[in-house]
């Protein structure tokens, strides 16, 4: 029986091409990802995951270099309500460079309209000579009906890095513009989603350059070498390492007070601005929905001391990590999706996704710009697109392959086969079966004086005769020998009357012969016989071949006896010669001895016999063949 290896598709070689073309395109997926992301950071898939990352990375350990003065309820309930004077705010600057010897200060404060004349004053000579940073706000929206122009811009730098184009501002009126030595930028811009991930580090508005109010203070007051900002004008990826609680955050009113232990402040960087809720300074981070303003200041201002301190940990190529990683599991969805079901495929593509969510997390802790979701995208392709197709073509072959089956075998165990729990129904097993080999006696004599399509319709018609009793009777078809069949019972499933259904099907081909060849001699043509050999033992069954072309066929001695008995068939007035071993097995049939005959490649003679109810009245006459014919001739 040929086993076809897959189906007759007109697009064999496109077929295959395209199994592995699916897995090069989740591959370049995951490539233009990572280097062609979407503007801007209007991917959001990507950013929710990477959240999730930083939720779980986030400490709580303190960070000594900074200490946060809250202008809190606190404050506003026991000094004054808000707005405060200049001269209050001053005071709160001075007691933390002198009593607390604060090492810089930044005021995240607006001051766009002046404020009470002393109070100003002392401001300004403070900004002006004291490590202290101004805040200014600069506005990056161009939908805006009107751009915000308000107070006077201070503060600008030199640099050829690449900066954030703004579109208006609100700075400090012009007392301490003017007199200020460090003013940052406080002003930001949220992704899609609303959440706060990025900041500005240098911006840019009528051709002058503007740094962060936290990189203005550290470049000022912090000591060391300066930051120099570069990469993308979007700004620096807020880490986000430290939640609220991990700085020291005291109230304004217990600094104007000095109620705290001047070490706690000693040395640090300050940050001044209001976590109140009256004050509206509230914006959407990765760690929650509703975060002060301040304490994304204090964040930024940790992520560049981190930086400069060498306190980052050491950077990985993500981005080459990400791309290797869909790679190799393209090629092993390339290698499997044959091999595998569908269902374990799906499987393995839910594995590496839940391990590359794993190594995600990892890399995202020593890379902050590569793509988390890129090979998810790429493995969900697969899913998509590649494992169905995949299905489809195992379901196509499936059928071609069904059909071929019922071509050979009756479709009454094809049925069986498939109910059945076995792995694989056609490897080699060794089982008991009953090998049938029918053959036409003279078939040269029969078909050379006829025309071509004559000799054909004869043969086709002669083999129909041997084929449709061998199916009918649950019979496999080997294969066809040109004018004759191989056929077994027994395999591929197991069958405790396989000897009795061979001869139960060698008396119906007789008989069908019979009728065709009273047809043949109705035409002027001779008679036809059919020769029929038959044996039962245990043999190998299996599919058997290479990879270039393979047949399910029986494998054995008792075959190898089916094949001479049916050549010794010529040398008996019967057309059906049987060996001991059906013999032995059949429980429905009689049999007439016929004496033993050494048959060809034999050592000791094999007794023979023929069915009894095949015998004609001739060979009831003559039941035991000549002395002649006792040996058979070898070829």
């Amino acid at each position: 029986m040929t086993n076809v290896p897959g189906p007759r598709s007109p697009f064999p070689a496109f077929s295959r091409q395209l199994r592995w073309l699916l897995p090069l395109l989740a591959i370049l997926i995951t490539a233009a990802a990572e280097c062609f992301p979407p503007p801007g950071t209007s991917f959001l898939a990507e950013e929710w995951l990477r959240d999730r990352f930083i939720q779980l990375q986030t400490s709580s350990a303190e960070d000594s270099r900074i200490l946060v003065v809250d202008i809190d309820e606190t404050s506003l309930n026991t000094i004054a309500p808000w707005p405060w004077s200049r001269g209050r705010i001053a005071d709160m600057v001075e007691i933390l460079l002198t009593d607390y010897s604060s090492r810089g200060i930044a005021l995240d404060i607006l001051m766009p309209d002046a404020g009470d004349t002393l109070g100003d004053t002392r401001l300004a000579i403070l900004a002006q000579n004291a490590p202290l940073v101004l805040a200014q706000a600069l506005d990056y929206s161009a939908t805006r009906p009107e751009p915000l122009h308000k107070g006077v811009l201070g503060g600008a730098i030199r640099s050829t890095a690449p900066a954030l184009p703004a579109t208006g501002y609100i700075a400090n009126h012009i007392q301490l513009a003017r007199h200020a030595a460090h003013i940052g930028n406080i002003g930001f811009v949220p992704d899609a989603d609303g959440t706060l991930r990025r900041a500005p580090l240098l911006s840019q508005y009528n051709g002058q350059t503007y740094p962060a109010l936290s990189l203005a203070l550290v470049n000022c007051c912090a000591g060391g070498a300066p930051i120099t900002p570069g990469g993308d004008s979007a700004g620096l990826r807020i880490s986000y390492l430290r939640d609220w609680p991990a700085y020291t955050v005291v109230s304004a009113a217990d600094i104007l007070q000095r109620r705290i232990d001047p070490a706690s402040a000693s040395g640090r960087l300050v940050l001044i601005g209001s976590s109140s809720l009256t004050l509206a300074d509230r914006v959407t981070t990765p760690l929650a929905a509703n975060r002060p303003g301040l304490g994304v200041q204090a964040a930024l201002l940790s992520t560049l001391l981190d930086q400069r301190d060498g306190l980052t940990a050491a950077r990985w190529p993500g981005r080459w990590i990400s791309c290797l990683w869909s790679a190799l599991m393209a090629l092993l969805i390339g290698y499997s999706l044959p091999r595998l079901s569908a269902a374990r495929n799906v499987a393995l593509l839910a594995t590496g996704s839940l391990c590359w969510l794993v190594l995600a997390f990892i890399i995202s802790g020593h890379d902050a710009e590569f793509s988390t979701t890129a090979p998810l995208a790429s493995l969900l392709f697969l899913l998509t697109f590649a494992v169905p197709y995949q299905w489809q073509m195992t379901q196509q072959r499936s059928r071609h392959l069904l059909d071929t089956l019922r071509q050979y075998v009756a479709p009454a165990v094809v049925t069986e086969l498939l109910r059945s729990d076995m792995m694989d129904p056609l490897a080699p097993r060794q089982l008991d079966v009953t090998t049938l080999i029918a053959d036409m006696e003279g078939y040269t004599t029969q078909v050379e004086s006829l025309p071509v399509d004559e000799a054909a319709k004869l043969t086709r018609d002669f083999l129909e005769c041997l084929t449709g009793p061998v199916i009918s009777h649950q019979g496999t078809l080997d294969k066809y020998t040109g004018d004759g069949l191989v056929a077994f019972w027994g395999a591929p499933l197991p069958n405790l009357q396989h000897a009795d259904l061979a001869l139960d099907a060698a008396h119906a081909i007789v008989r069908r012969v019979q009728q065709l060849s009273i047809e043949q001699q109705a035409k002027g043509r001779p008679p036809l016989r059919v020769r029929i050999g038959i044996d039962s033992g245990l043999a190998m069954a299996g599919d058997f071949g290479t990879t270039f072309r393979s047949i399910y066929t029986a494998v054995g001695d008792s075959v190898n006896t089916a094949s001479r008995l049916e050549q010794a068939a010529r040398d008996y007035p019967y057309d059906v010669i049987v060996g001991a071993g059906t013999v032995e097995r059949s429980r429905r049939h009689r049999f007439i001895p016929l004496g033993e005959r050494l048959l060809r490649g034999k050592e000791k003679p094999t007794t023979v016999y023929t069915l009894e109810t095949l015998m004609s009245t001739t060979a009831a006459a003559k039941s035991v063949p000549s002395k002649a014919s006792q040996q058979e001739q070898g070829a």
